[in-house]
């Protein structure tokens, strides 16, 4: 894995690709389908919101192991062990009648996707040079913003017209072909390495990530003063603290933070936590909108975000095309002004903006975000050397799930509390002028209310692009020739010490 090879293997990475797709479909598939599962289940909001948040746990926990897996195993065994706990997962949620069962399945699902998205990014970095590594990313953009894209609307539309369990049927016989696909296709093989699993270093990622990402998910529903999120932040930070102080004094560290010495990577992981933090959170604002403030159908909900993310997704490898030409620099800069100007436009939202100014306002974001994503990484990722790519990949893969719930809490949070704040303020103020508060217009009050929490939050996640728009101007373009010369100051200050 450590070698380019003389030709491509194209015939793995369409096999990987695949898979890659069907697990990032998979995480998009339940987000409309929770009420379903609620009502059938006879569940609590605070029950079902279990399914994300375990998944996001797992993730948290082994996508830091997957640098070391990728560097210890071969391709095959690890693509035929994510998959088939994948479709192991997949098989038991859609035969899950009780919600333990469902639970194990989607843990089991989040056991295989954490492995496959860092495989597969690493055999595109290590199979193609850096000058044609552009346009090999952007078609990993395709399916990475092409799941997110049917997601929604396919989830919706299963769910108007089938039992919700149809989501894990649907998704069974492709996991499966894919995994049999793997085994036909598949032959890599992996030198024998001495290498072992550090236990200590598994434990503190475990409660580090987990710990984080628990407190964080909770933060929303549950408030942060609540001592088991505060108490599950601090415990979070703590042992990812004594995380990173251990993999820095390894010899052969599981996740090697030395990487972040590489200026142009360091620099695209905060571009890339920030652009993160505003897409997720804005895929949650904005359901919310739709659906509790307007009334619109699921089905439409997902329609309404289809278009931008189709066009997300299709304009990867273009943008891929133009990064390999151009480099990252302008495309980051126009693609962050973009999102800037349509987050700051989502901050106007009123009772009554029309269908089909949601609808280009999205897809618009979706046109920015899409110039950013994939170039920004690919740059990143370029400036480290090939052993290091693993744990490029796993760090991307790690920071963007904590940097989603972040954004994802923290908004919904401040909507809390800025709706809270808003119902106080229009209330008194109708009182004072002599108004009789009625069930009607409470309900009045309380959506009022909300749209100020909603365009408030929108108004941060523009502030927040701006961050990232600032930096996107200290972007360098990283040649072989600037690699190279990078490799040989990095040995020469380490022989130094």
């Amino acid at each position: 894995m450590t070698e380019k090879p003389k030709k491509a293997p194209y015939a793995m990475i369409t096999v990987l690709m695949i898979s890659d797709f069907i697990a990032m479909l998979n995480n998009t598939l339940l987000n409309v389908a929770l009420p379903s599962m609620m009502a059938d289940l006879n569940l609590e909001a605070t029950t079902i919101q279990w399914l994300v948040t375990g998944f996001m746990l797992v993730m948290g926990i082994l996508v830091p192991i997957t640098a070391f897996l990728i560097q210890k195993f071969s391709v095959r065994h690890l693509f035929l062990t994510a998959m088939a706990l994948f479709s192991a997962g997949a098989i038991v949620a859609g035969f899950a009648y009780t919600f333990p069962v469902l639970f194990a399945g989607r843990l089991l699902q989040a056991a295989g996707s954490s492995i496959v998205m860092p495989l597969l990014m690493n055999v595109m970095l290590v199979s193609f040079p850096a000058e044609k590594r552009g346009s090999a990313m952007g078609f990993l953009g395709l399916v990475m913003m092409g799941a997110p894209a049917i997601g929604p609307t396919l989830s919706g539309w299963v769910i108007q017209h089938y039992d919700w369990r149809m989501l894990f049927h649907f998704i069974t016989p492709i996991a499966i072909a894919s995994l049999i696909a793997g085994i036909l296709i598949l032959k890599d093989k992996k030198e024998k390495s001495s290498q072992t699993l550090d236990l200590f270093s598994v434990i503190l990622s475990s409660f580090g990530f987990g710990g984080i990402l628990y407190g964080l998910s909770s933060a929303g529903s549950k408030g942060w003063d609540t001592p088991h999120v505060y108490i599950s932040l601090i415990i979070g930070v703590t042992a990812l603290l004594f995380f990173v102080l251990r993999q820095i004094k390894m010899e052969r560290p599981m996740l090697n933070f030395e990487i972040f010495r590489y200026p142009m990577y360091t620099l695209s992981a905060a571009i890339s936590i920030i652009l993160s933090m505003v897409m997720f959170s804005s895929m949650l604002l904005l359901p919310i909108y739709v659906q509790t403030l307007r009334g619109i159908s699921p089905f439409q909900a997902g329609l309404l975000m289809l278009p931008g993310a189709l066009m997300m997704a299709l304009l990867s490898p273009i943008t891929g095309k133009l990064f390999d030409k151009i480099g990252g620099r302008l495309l980051a800069v126009i693609g962050l002004s973009i999102t800037v100007i349509t987050s700051y436009s989502f901050s106007q939202l009123t009772l009554d903006t029309p269908y089909l100014h949601l609808l280009l306002l999205y897809s618009s974001r979706m046109l920015g975000m899409a110039l950013v994503m994939m170039p920004v990484m690919t740059n990143g990722l370029n400036q480290l050397p090939a052993r290091n790519y693993p744990h490029g990949t796993a760090m991307n893969s790690t920071l963007q799930q904590i940097s989603g719930a972040i954004g994802s809490s923290v908004l919904v949070t401040i909507m809390s509390i800025h709706t809270t704040s808003a119902a106080q303020d229009i209330a008194a103020d109708m009182i004072k002028s002599g108004a009789v508060m009625t069930p009607e217009l409470q309900h009045q009050v309380s959506a009022q209310a909300m749209l100020k929490g909603i365009n408030f939050s929108f108004l941060v996640t523009a502030c927040v692009a701006v961050a990232a728009l600032i930096l996107a101007f200290f972007i360098k373009r990283v040649t072989k020739e600037r690699q190279d010369q990078g490799e040989k100051a990095k040995r020469t200050s380490s022989l130094a010490s």
